[in-house]
């Protein structure tokens, strides 16, 4: 499933001016998984069809200094976003099949980063960047149950900002705003 066809079938349209409660099913994990097919972000696979759960986290790295008569101050240093995929195995899926590839699994370095988008469908804001797609189980799951997958999604550097215009999926791609 691609961003459009996941916006189209969420009957929702983003929009700046939305408030209110947003639910885990609001925000979309999407991947530019070919580059030469996937131009613009409405384009790119979204990580949905019997995926449980992409739950983002944020990890803050800090360094700690004592100083004299000011006591131990903390710094923060730095904010990595991780997001962690789970869900039932279902073959003909364009994200699992890119994700569980011999490519993605078995990889290493530059082979497993890929461009992101991680946004949310009522107000079409979020971020863009880079990140390591790492699979922590391929089959999961025990006899008579249904096969599952895990991953972790870990972003490399800081994302930029970005928002969601389908206005702008039309025509050409959605810029990401720096911030």
């Amino acid at each position: 499933m691609t961003v459009a066809e996941a916006i189209t079938k969420s009957g929702i349209t983003p929009s700046a001016s939305y408030t209110g409660i947003e639910t885990a099913n609001d925000f979309v994990l999407a991947f530019q998984t070919d580059k030469s097919k996937q131009s613009k972000e409405a384009d790119w696979i979204v990580c949905a069809d019997h995926v449980k759960e992409h739950s983002g986290s944020l990890n803050a790295t800090t360094e700690d200094s004592q100083y004299i008569r000011t006591g131990n101050v903390t710094d923060k240093t730095g904010t990595q976003r991780t997001l962690a995929v789970n869900g039932d195995r279902c073959v003909g899926d364009a994200f699992q099949d890119f994700v569980l590839s011999h490519k993605i699994v078995y990889g290493t370095g530059s082979d497993v980063i890929v461009p992101y988008i991680y946004f949310s469908l009522r107000t079409g804001k979020g971020e863009k960047g880079s990140a390591a797609i790492i699979v922590t189980s391929d089959v999961g799951g025990a006899a008579g149950s249904k096969a599952t997958f895990a991953c972790d999604v870990k972003a490399i550097g800081t994302p930029d900002e970005f928002d969601y215009n389908p206005a702008t999926q039309s025509a050409e791609p959605a810029k990401a705003v720096k911030g």
